[in-house]
């Protein structure tokens, strides 16, 4: 446990920290704090460092220098403390297709030596339906939404979603959007890396903006617009107030379309 306190309002504090890849410098001296309960986004291009920073709070890497704090833990000294109190939802996940989905939720509680309430975690995300039905028969959504209910099996400080809704049609992605935000409402603190512009803007509170191993930006979305504006930026085309999105999803409704 490091002997520097995080802050009552922040759950994550990152101090100058560095992580080396022989002669690339991944993560280049960054500094940032999370607030507690908000929804934080790390944005950047492949390549940027979002996913090694990642890795390093939830204690999957180890940096080569600087301060990460996770509630209070120091990650590097203590990552199976950090491990105990956040959740991880993989962009990209395989589970055992034999197992029915509340037997695969109680499996994982027992990772976490907890007696789970596997309806209840597959309720939060919309699966009560599919909770006797086997993995390997599920859609590209319901995988999502499972590798979610499984992220919080543990009632985590903090969960971490790695491009949450990359390959989900329109109306999967916006289901998903309203699952993350009633997780925050819940009390979780979120961090989250997405490539999808409008996601961030829709879910974060705040986002820093990531490129070479730095952070090059860091507010609100709508902080970030304005101070963009205030430098005379203006579009090359003047932006419609509705989209093909807006289209697909207003002559096809909000209601998911799942396979059964």
């Amino acid at each position: 446990m490091s002997s520097k306190p995080v802050a009552d309002s922040d759950v994550i504090q990152v101090e100058k920290l560095v992580k080396r890849y022989d002669e690339l410098v991944a993560v280049n001296g960054i500094s940032f704090e999370v607030h507690r309960g908000e929804i934080f986004g790390i944005l950047g291009p492949n390549g940027a460092g979002k996913t090694t920073t990642v890795e390093i709070l939830e204690g999957m890497r180890e940096a080569d220098s600087g301060l990460a704090l996770v509630d209070g833990i120091d990650v590097k000294s203590d990552p199976r403390a950090v491990k105990s109190i956040i959740g991880v939802q993989l962009q990209s996940v395989q589970f055992f297709d034999q197992l029915k989905l509340h037997e695969l939720v109680s499996l994982f509680g027992s990772l976490y030596s907890r007696k789970v309430d596997a309806q209840e975690l597959l309720a939060r995300v919309d699966l009560t339906e599919k909770q006797d039905a086997l993995y390997k028969t599920l859609s590209g959504g319901q995988k999502q939404r499972l590798s979610v209910a499984v992220a919080l099996v543990n009632d985590p400080v903090v969960l971490f979603l790695d491009e949450p809704t990359t390959g989900l049609d329109p109306q999967a992605r916006r289901h998903m959007w309203e699952l993350i935000s009633s997780i925050r409402d819940s009390g979780a603190t979120i961090v989250l890396t997405t490539h999808y512009m409008e996601e961030a803007e829709e879910l974060c509170d705040r986002v820093a903006i990531m490129d070479a191993g730095k952070i090059v930006r860091l507010g609100s979305p709508s902080e970030l617009v304005e101070e963009l504006l205030a430098t005379g930026f203006s579009k090359d085309r003047e932006m419609r107030p509705a989209d093909l999105e807006d289209v697909f999803i207003h002559h096809t409704g909000h209601a998911l379309r799942e396979s059964s």
